[in-house]
């Protein structure tokens, strides 16, 4: 689950970020109302958490802009103003819940997590091509039955690539997606972790799911 955090102090973002790495959460960070628009319209993020007093744009700008150009990603502010009518103009910004500073970092990820699951609700959770079968939420990979045991970083890799079925997707994609928008996409670290995933995937199948498309990237397709 790849997260942009809107946080202009600087310990605050440090310390969100690093807790949230910790879970397996790609994190992203803007300092800025301006930047956050930036990264929300260029980048496919599962959450965003958007404090309200911000540089150059505050976050209910942020969020009502978001809404008017039809980014329904599910929000999360999480802010010092802490009136009723903070947070009623919060929500009807468009924000999906409202959490007030000074915080419990444990129930963060608890609200983190049932916004996703509510995204989810309409969904089975369930991504499938030919014998490769994903159950997104509880974590599990089989194929022709077999269960397959991924490192959290393979899953992430695997479940963005399964999402995105038939289609190419580059290395700059997957570095953004996996890992973040920092990342040194001209290491070989991709590849790697790509070599992984084939050894545990299609090793032992006659039919071959990972495909190499030379000078492009990868697709997952029968």
């Amino acid at each position: 689950m790849r997260i942009l955090l809107v946080e202009d102090e600087l310990k605050m973002a440090s310390f969100i970020e690093r807790g949230l790495k910790e879970e397996d959460y790609v994190v992203d960070v803007a300092n800025d109302g301006e930047k956050a628009l930036f990264l929300a319209e260029v980048n496919p993020y599962d959450l965003i958490i958007l404090d309200i007093i911000l540089p150059l744009k505050d976050g209910i700008t942020v969020c009502k802009e978001l809404r008017s150009k039809k980014i329904n990603v599910p929000i999360l502010i999480l802010t010092s103003k802490d009136r009723v009518r903070d947070k009623v103009l919060g929500l009807n910004s468009g924000a999906d819940d409202y959490l007030a500073k000074p915080f419990a970092f444990e129930e963060l990820l608890a609200r983190i997590s049932a916004l996703l699951r509510r995204d989810k609700s309409d969904k089975t959770g369930i991504l499938k091509i030919c014998d490769l079968e994903m159950d997104q939420l509880k974590h599990k990979v089989t194929r022709a039955g077999k269960e397959i045991q991924l490192t959290s970083k393979e899953f992430a890799l695997l479940e963005y690539l399964m999402l995105n079925a038939t289609h190419v997707i580059t290395r700059t994609m997957i570095s953004e997606h996996v890992w973040h928008e920092n990342f040194d996409s001209f290491t070989n670290v991709i590849d790697v972790y790509m070599n992984f995933l084939r050894n545990k995937i299609d090793k032992g199948h006659k039919k071959q799911l990972i495909h190499t498309i030379h000078g492009k990237g990868y697709v997952l397709r029968e």
